[in-house]
C-alpha cells in the first residue's frame, strides 16, 4: 500500500510521490522565540517528528528543515520588558525550546535556520517581487500586493474579495490594499535593523520561511507543514510571494495539524488554561504526553485533560512492564529475524493512511495483549520443553518488533526499569505512601506466612491492595506492582 497524505491545498488524500525519490524535502514552521512553548506547539513538533521518523522508516532520504523566527515584534517587546537585548531574548528561548523538545523525545531536524542568518536571501526574493511589480515600497517598507497574485486564497479557500485584514496582517491606511502584507519593515529607533535598497529595516514574518525553504530545499519541494492556525495568512502569503517570485508552486503537499484544547475549551491565556510544556512535564511523564498526543489523528482536535493523560501513562506502563520481563524470560536473544513481518506490515498499512497514529497505537495495544497472553502461557510451561523454547522465541520476536515499531512513533525510548520506577514513585506520592513502608509490610507479611499466620498475611495484602499496590508471590520472593484500575 502506498503512502497517502491529506493535502491541505487539494483538500483530499493523495498518493505521496516525491519530486526526486528517494529524496524528500520537508519544511516545518518553527517557533517565534520570545516565550516558553505551550502544549499546542508540542503537538505540532511531535506530529512532524513522527512524519520525519516514518519517512526514514520507509526508506526515504529526508531532509527536515525547521526554522527559528529570532527577530519579531514580540521578541522586541519582550526585550523592552526584560531589559535584555532582543538577540539575548531569542537565544534564551531557543535554549528553552531545545530543552522541551529533548524532554519530549523530538529528534533534531537536519537544518535549523535562524531568520537573522538569511537576510540576504530574503532581500533577493523581495527585490524580485518589486521588479515584477508584485510588491511596492512605501516610506522605507515594502509590501506585497495581494491582488497581483491571481492564485491568492487557494490554500485557505478564502475569497480575496471577501477577506478583511486579520491575524498578523498589518492594518496600515497608507497601503494600497488592507490585505497587502509587509515583506520588509522600515526600522524604528532602537529596533534591530539591516541595510536594504529601501533603507534600514528588518524582514516581515512571512518572507522568512519562503527564503529559508527555497535556500535549503529548492524552488519547489515536497512537504511544508505547521499548525492549522498557519494556513491563513502565513502559509497563504508564503505561496503568494514564493510563487510570485519564481513562477513555480513552492510546495507539493501541505500538511497541517489540529489544535489542542484544554478540558474541552480552546487554550487561551484569558481563560487561564494556557499550559506550557514545562508546566505539564512537572506533573506528567514526557513520554506519556507524547503517547497521549498520538491517540488522536493529527488533523483532528485533541482535548488535553487529566483523565486522558493519566490513561496514556497507564497504557505506556503496560508496555514497559512487558519489556521489563524480556531479560528475565529471554536472557540471550534467540536467533531469527529482527522483526515479525505480519505486525510490521499491518503497522505500515495503518501509518500509510495519512500517518494515522491513533489506529497504529490501537494495533500496538492489541499486540501487547497478544504477547502478554503468550507470557502468561509460558509461566505454565516446562522450561526445558520444546513448546517453551518455541514460545520464548515468539515472545522475543514480538517484543523486538514492538520496540521497533514503537520507535517509529518515538515511544519506548526509556530504560524499562527507570520508567517503571518513576511511574511507581508518582503513584505512591498520589496515595501518600513510601517505598520503605511497602517493604516493611512485605517483610512483616513474609514473617506471618512463615509462622502460618495466613489471616495476618491476607490482611496485609488487602491493606496494600487498598493503596493500589498488588503483590505477587514467586519462588524468588514477593514482588509488587501498581494497580492500573
Amino acid at each position: 500500500m502506498s503512502l497517502k497524505i491529506y493535502n491541505t491545498i487539494t483538500r483530499r488524500k493523495e498518493k505521496f510521490v516525491p519530486i526526486n525519490p528517494p529524496k524528500v524535502g520537508m519544511y516545518v514552521c518553527g517557533v517565534t522565540v520570545y516565550d516558553l512553548c505551550h502544549i499546542g506547539y508540542a503537538r505540532s513538533a511531535i506530529v512532524f517528528d513522527i512524519i520525519y521518523r516514518y519517512m526514514k522508516f520507509r526508506g526515504y532520504d529526508i531532509t527536515y528543515v525547521r526554522n527559528f523566527t529570532d527577530v519579531d515584534d514580540k521578541i522586541i517587546n519582550r526585550a523592552g520588558e526584560s531589559g535584555l537585548q532582543w538577540n539575548e531574548v531569542a537565544e534564551r528561548y531557543i535554549e528553552e525550546f531545545n530543552a522541551d523538545m529533548a524532554a519530549l523525545g523530538v529528534l533534531t531536524p537536519d537544518v535549523e535556520p535562524k531568520a537573522t542568518d538569511h537576510i540576504a536571501e530574503m532581500l533577493e526574493m523581495i527585490e524580485a517581487l518589486v521588479d515584477k511589480g508584485m510588491a511596492y515600497e512605501l516610506d522605507g517598507s515594502v509590501y506585497f500586493s495581494v491582488k497581483s497574485f491571481a492564485g491568492y486564497g487557494k490554500l485557505s479557500g478564502k475569497n480575496i474579495d471577501d477577506l478583511l485584514s486579520g491575524a498578523r496582517v498589518d492594518v496600515d491606511e497608507s497601503k494600497h490594499d488592507p490585505l497587502d502584507f509587509a515583506l520588509w519593515k522600515a526600522s524604528k529607533p532602537g529596533e534591530p535593523a539591516w541595510e536594504s535598497p529601501w533603507g534600514m529595516g528588518r524582514p516581515g514574518w512571512h518572507i522568512e520561511c519562503s527564503a529559508m525553504g527555497r535556500k535549503y530545499l529548492g524552488d519547489t519541494f515536497d512537504i511544508h507543514g505547521g499548525g492549522k492556525d498557519l494556513v491563513f495568512p502565513h502559509h497563504e502569503n508564503e505561496i503568494a510571494q514564493s510563487e510570485g517570485s519564481s513562477g513555480k508552486a513552492p510546495v507539493n503537499v501541505w500538511i497541517h495539524n489540529g489544535f489542542v484544547n484544554i478540558n474541552s475549551e480552546k487554550m487561551s491565556k484569558s481563560l487561564n488554561n494556557f499550559s506550557t510544556i514545562k508546566d505539564i512535564l512537572k506533573t506528567y511523564h514526557p513520554e506519556a504526553v507524547r503517547f497521549f498526543l498520538l491517540t488522536s489523528h493529527y488533523r483532528s482536535p485533541i482535548d488535553f485533560n487529566t483523565q486522558a493523560i493519566t490513561s496514556a501513562g497507564k497504557n505506556l506502563y503496560r508496555f514497559y512492564d512487558l519489556f521489563s520481563e524480556e531479560k528475565k524470560l529471554v536472557p540471550e536473544a534467540p536467533p531469527g529475524p529482527e522483526t515479525d513481518t505480519s505486525p510490521t506490515e499491518k503497522f505500515t498499512e495503518l501509518m500509510n493512511d495519512d500517518f494515522n497514529t491513533a489506529t497504529a497505537l490501537a494495533f500496538l495495544m492489541e499486540e501487547l495483549r497478544r504477547i502478554n497472553h503468550l507470557r502468561n502461557e509460558m509461566s505454565r510451561m516446562k522450561k526445558k520443553s520444546d513448546r517453551y523454547k518455541n514460545a520464548r522465541t515468539q515472545f522475543a520476536l514480538g517484543v523486538r518488533t514492538m520496540k521497533k515499531l514503537g520507535g517509529v512513533l518515538g515511544l519506548f525510548q526509556r530504560d524499562p526499569s527507570d520508567f517503571i520506577d518513576s511511574f511507581k514513585v508518582a503513584k505512591l506520592n498520589e496515595v501518600g505512601v513510601t517505598l520503605d513502608w511497602i517493604q516493611k509490610l512485605i517483610d512483616t507479611r513474609a514473617a506471618a506466612r512463615a509462622e502460618k499466620n495466613f489471616a495476618e498475611s491476607d490482611r496485609i495484602r488487602d491493606e496494600l491492595e487498598g493503596k493500589g499496590i498488588l503483590l505477587r508471590d514467586t519462588p524468588e520472593g514477593t514482588t509488587w506492582s501498581i494497580s492500573l484500575d
